[in-house]
């Protein structure tokens, strides 16, 4: 007989590994060598064994320190189970059922559900708003299809004049619980009751008006506060107006998600707002006072003499409102961009020619070409026997 590999070895772990990582590290494992997915492999099989032995032990806290301590010996003369180690009196379904829930036929996650009270689903739905919606709040009204208590029934599900019946296969625990033989001896396992489907109730004449169900859909007009400062993709949670409890469980929530149309002028990044404003030359060049758009309307900011394009200015406090408190603001930033015309009439180049001169002096080409003048005048000149003046 081979001699047992090192459980460590087996999972691929270090001997300090966690619980999360040896559960991390026997998930891959099972998953690629279980017999259902590896039909008639035996070395699959063999090294799906080999991997659940291990976990079985090293995930149980008190054989894990008799493994440290004695390795392998410790579990010697065991009766049943793989290579010496017994699992009779394990419970391989709460191994499999905490690692892989319903995939290996219950298990502790299963267990845990009851025909006790469970609250309903959440409900989810989208309503659009605007750019300043978004940062001022708002009220929408949605429309949506709701379940509500059938009058007929209150909500049994049973026939008027009739009620339901404890189910006798679960005895009204909503759960059955059976053993089988498998590779590491007998496992228990706990299923949801097929009769009853999970709610330990019977039902034998159904109510006409919800059909058992207990509920009958209505259409309903919902009344849905959006917060100032609320953001694209964000939810406003409405509590109590989703799907129906089970077995008088609470009802779910319905979560409304906020979407927000795009601005043409304003553009947004957390609680601060970003916007182009164009300048004249001029309005750079000299100062002035310009009107800015804010989301509070248009504000007078004065730009400072000798201002670059690109430049950006903050104007405090002129942000989004903060969600949880509408005192504290984010700023509004603004890029001026200094305008340059595309058409212009001779008189306008001419005059921008004289400013051009006026602050920069002739250009370099202007003198050259004088020059090149001057001396074509001094050649005419000599073939005629004059000098040119200077």
């Amino acid at each position: 007989m081979a001699e047992k590999r090192d459980y460590y070895e087996v999972l691929g772990v270090g001997k300090n590994a966690s619980d999360s990582e040896l559960k991390s590290a026997y998930r891959k494992l099972a998953k690629k060598y279980h017999p259902d997915t590896n039909p008639g492999d035996k070395e699959a099989e063999a090294k799906f064994k080999e991997a659940s032995e291990a976990y079985a032990v090293l995930s149980d806290a008190d054989k894990r320190r008799q493994y440290d301590q004695f390795g392998h010996s410790a579990f010697e003369g065991g009766a049943g189970g793989a290579g010496g180690f017994d699992f009779s009196g394990m419970d391989m379904g709460d191994i499999f059922g905490d690692i892989f829930g319903d995939f290996f036929g219950g298990g502790r996650s299963s267990r845990s559900r009851s025909n006790g009270p469970m609250k309903g689903q959440n409900v989810r739905v989208s309503v659009r708003i605007n750019f300043k919606e978004a940062c001022f709040g708002v009220e929408k009204e949605i429309d949506i299809v709701l379940k509500e208590e059938c009058r007929s029934c209150h909500g049994s599900g049973a026939k008027a004049g009739t009620s339901p019946q404890t189910c006798s296969k679960c005895g009204g625990k909503g759960q059955v619980v059976f053993t089988q033989q498998s590779l590491f001896g007998v496992v228990r396992n706990v299923q949801s009751c097929p009769d009853c489907h999970g709610t330990g109730k019977i039902i034998k004449d159904r109510c006409p008006d919800c059909n058992g169900s207990g509920y009958v859909s209505k259409r309903k007009n919902i009344a849905v506060t959006i917060p100032a400062g609320i953001d694209n993709g964000q939810c406003v949670r409405i509590r109590d107006k989703g799907e129906p409890g089970v077995n008088g469980g609470e009802r779910g929530d319905l979560l409304v998600e906020v979407l927000v149309g795009n601005d043409p002028i304003f553009k947004r990044q957390d609680r601060d707002i970003y916007s182009t404003v164009p300048i004249t030359f001029t309005q750079a060049a000299l100062g002035g006072d310009i009107h800015v758009k804010t989301i509070d309307g248009e504000v007078i900011y004065t730009v400072k003499p000798g201002t670059q394009t690109d430049t950006r200015v903050r104007l405090r406090g002129k942000g989004v409102p903060s969600l949880r408190n509408k005192s504290i603001r984010g700023d509004h930033y603004v890029t001026l961009v200094v305008q340059v015309p595309t058409k212009m009439t001779n008189e306008q180049k001419e005059l921008l020619r004289e400013f051009d001169r006026a602050m920069y002096g002739a250009p370099e080409e202007s003198k050259e070409t004088e020059g090149a003048q001057g001396e074509a005048q001094d050649s005419k000149a000599k073939k005629k026997g004059f000098k040119r003046k200077k």
